[in-house]
């Protein structure tokens, strides 16, 4: 068994060594969770809700912008994988989404605002934890410190970022060290403003009614399509609440918007049929009304326990406000849909990781420097936890005089760590895929059986030896 002990045996002894964490995220709070469990002071930075971004709406620490789900539990499955891993490597994020769990079939769905104030609360609570809710000007000096301001990273932050990795050099070299893309996110609509007997509860593929499917006709979808491709969008250059230009220093990737996250009229785009093979995908599904898999669905997913607020699954979108109530409306079922919140579209800064970060999350021009969550280069939620868990665990042990933990290339993070800092061209952000991992000898259909117990194995043999427990509390 993993010998990561739990939160609830932290130390009481003096904290004599820390750690700053600036941005207090997924991947701020997790590495603030695990400096704390191993006796090592943290003064977390957060600039909410004094300085608040485009994409987030609370003050809460964690706060889930895009979507509500973390994907796939299960372990053959590259995100279910990730999530096994974190598990043994002690991950209190992941416990507290689990307690606030809400169906999702297969996958850990997540009420967001009881997430994020779990978080929050126990965090404020941690002891060694010093909370200062302003903004961070600038990367410390000296000292251990962990980056973790987002995907949202700019301001002077973002100029000092910037300074640090470049030094003396122009802001514009070739490779550029800090790259951005757009991202888009989904809106969420009331359950009460559903149209009735347009809708109904069903899984795909799998028994349960933990989602609601909103079928459309050949003929609804034609109407639904055509608008779709004349919709006003907004450009992701422009000022507004609803889209974040990019600083001067940026480079745009060549494509907007990361494919995993592309909105459905970029989908449309590519052709009439794509979003039938996308996120309007009607397999698996069955309309018990007609008895008939219907031509299009567009299906939406529980967004809080008590199902009032429910997310458009794959319906990212940079259509303006007006534009989503009139093109969603075409759906029969969102006639009359209370938008709680509209989708938009909002910029992603990652550093060029191949240049600059090592496989322990240091960066390479300063080992008490660490980069985690999605400005390290990675995609997605988990994989922000992630990277947060191994740069606060690393962090702690450069703070006491340990080694650092190297992840073994068999395990879905340290195959995720191996691509964003390996060199390559034209680097993008990567998320969760069993195309990180070393091919094993086996027949395709056995690969994610054999890809999930070789990665788990492997970091089990890592861990037998390592973080022992500290010391027992005084009485």
């Amino acid at each position: 068994m993993c010998p990561l002990f739990p939160l609830d045996h932290l130390t009481t002894r003096p904290l004599d060594r820390s750690v700053t964490i600036v941005g207090a995220g997924l991947a701020g709070c997790e590495a603030a969770f695990q400096c704390a469990k191993r006796g090592v002071a943290v003064e977390l930075w957060e600039q909410r809700p004094g300085v608040s971004t485009e994409a987030h709406r609370t003050a809460d620490f964690a706060e889930l912008v895009c979507s509500n789900s973390l994907k796939s539990l299960e372990p053959t499955n590259a995100h279910g994988l990730l999530k096994a891993e974190l598990e043994l490597l002690g991950s209190e994020l992941l416990r507290i989404a689990r307690e606030n769990a809400i169906p999702g079939g297969k996958a850990l769905v997540i009420d967001r605002a009881a997430f994020g104030r779990a978080v929050t609360e126990r965090i404020t609570r941690l002891p060694g934890v010093t909370i200062r809710r302003e903004q961070a000007i600038a990367i410390p000096d000296s000292g251990t410190t962990i980056v973790a301001t987002g995907p949202l990273t700019a301001g002077a932050f973002a100029d000092s970022l910037v300074g640090f990795l470049t030094g003396s050099q122009s802001l514009t070299p070739a490779p550029r060290p800090l790259l951005a893309f757009h991202d888009a996110i989904s809106p969420i609509v009331s359950r009460d403003s559903l149209v009735p007997n347009r809708y109904f509860a069903a899984n795909r593929y799998i028994p349960g009614d933990d989602y609601l499917n909103c079928p459309l006709t050949e003929s609804e979808y034609d109407a639904f399509y055509q608008a779709l491709l004349s919709a006003d969008l907004y450009t992701g250059h422009e000022s507004g609440s609803d889209c974040s230009p990019l600083p001067a220093h940026h480079s745009l990737l060549p494509t907007p918007c990361f494919e995993g996250c592309m909105p459905i009229e970029d989908i449309a785009q590519r052709g009439k049929k794509s979003l039938l093979f996308g996120p309007m995908k009607p397999v698996g599904l069955i309309d018990p009304q007609t008895g008939k898999q219907p031509f299009a669905v567009v299906q939406l997913r529980r967004e809080n326990r008590e199902g009032t607020m429910y997310n458009l699954v794959g319906f990212q979108t940079r259509m303006r406000q007006p534009e989503q109530r009139r093109v969603l409306g075409l759906v029969p079922a969102l006639a009359s849909a209370e938008f709680l919140r509209y989708g938009s579209v909002h910029r992603n800064t990652f550093i060029n990781a191949p240049l600059c970060l090592k496989s322990t999350l240091q960066m390479q021009k300063r080992d008490t420097l660490f980069i985690a969550g999605q400005l390290s280069g990675v995609e997605g939620y988990v994989e922000s936890i992630a990277t947060g868990l191994l740069a606060g665990v690393n962090a702690a042990r450069l703070a006491t005089g340990q080694p650092l933990l190297v992840l073994p290339e068999t395990t879905m993070l340290g195959g995720l760590l191996r691509y964003i800092t390996s060199p390559t061209k034209n680097f993008q952000p990567m998320n969760a895929n069993f195309g990180l991992l070393p091919p094993p000898k086996a027949k395709r259909h056995e690969r994610p059986r054999v890809y999930s117990e070789r990665a788990l194995a492997s970091l089990r043999e890592l861990l037998k030896p390592s973080d022992p427990r500290p010391p027992t509390p005084n009485p």
